[in-house]
């Protein structure tokens, strides 16, 4: 290969790397661009700050939206994929719907009752409900920061695709992805003193084969007023969805008498 061509493939190849980086640079402007539209300072600002001290390296979009809150793919400078969630502190839709789960946790006295405040509570319990289940082994998202109303955790899923819910793929094998899920909701129930609160096909995740239960906000302590009732409705509607899906379930009280009996019954 002749001179004039060695420098002419050195000067493309710097060009392509220079082209890439520029598209990289517009994309992440973009993206903070979008944030800027949705979200006001306050939660930029901290968004900016986990930025700044390399908990989040790069975010690459939205994944999930509700009325509550949003979900961003990212990645932290390892390349690591995270989930940013987002919750919408101008949201006051379900400022009354969260007061029942926080009021009675023992975790969370004197909260004031405004809706940011609440909000801001419900994503340090989300955080802390998250860590104890960690602690637990039970199969949910690895927590890893939160402030105000920003939590951030592991990704579930892959390249920027989150893990299917139960309800988007049903279990190729249901027997025991029930077996698999009372199991946890046992170990929830026994290692974390937690109680699910809102567990259903919609927020159990299918990823490698495994269950993974998410969306713990809810979650509350087993001191909590609601805990028996909570379990109780979170058992009805497991045994509800695998039910339609042909499996033989116990009882709404067998399932109970085992998750509470922590391996004794």
């Amino acid at each position: 290969m002749s001179f004039r061509r060695r420098v002419d493939k050195r000067l493309l190849k710097k060009e392509k790397a220079y082209e890439t980086e520029q598209l990289m640079k517009e994309k992440r402007s973009e993206e903070r661009e979008a944030l800027e539209e949705v979200f006001d300072r306050s939660t930029l600002m901290v968004i900016y700050d986990f930025l700044n001290k390399g908990v989040i390296g790069d975010i690459h979009g939205v994944v999930s939206a509700g009325k509550e809150s949003r979900v961003y793919w990212a990645k932290d400078n390892d390349g690591r994929e995270l989930a940013i969630k987002i919750y919408l502190t101008g949201s006051a839709e379900f400022k009354k719907g969260m007061l029942p789960y926080i009021e009675g946790d023992p975790r969370f006295k004197g909260v004031k009752h405004d809706t940011r405040s609440l909000i801001f509570t419900w994503a340090r319990k989300e955080y802390r409900n998250l860590d104890q289940a960690t602690r637990a082994k039970v199969r949910v998202p690895r927590p890893i920061a939160v402030r105000n109303n920003v939590l951030i955790m592991k990704f579930i899923g892959k390249d920027g695709q989150s893990a299917p819910s139960m309800k988007e793929s049903a279990p190729a094998n249901p027997k025991r992805i029930y077996e698999e899920i009372l199991t946890q909701v046992e170990k929830l129930y026994c290692k974390a003193d937690l109680v699910h609160g809102d567990l259903s096909e919609y927020n159990v995740m299918i990823l490698k084969g495994h269950p993974v239960l998410f969306d713990v906000s809810q979650s509350v302590s087993l001191a909590h007023p609601m805990a028996e009732i909570l379990l109780r409705r979170d058992l009805a509607n497991l045994n509800r969805f695998f039910s339609r899906l042909g499996i033989d379930v116990p009882s709404i009280d067998e399932c109970y008498a085992r998750v509470t009996g922590c391996g004794k019954t």
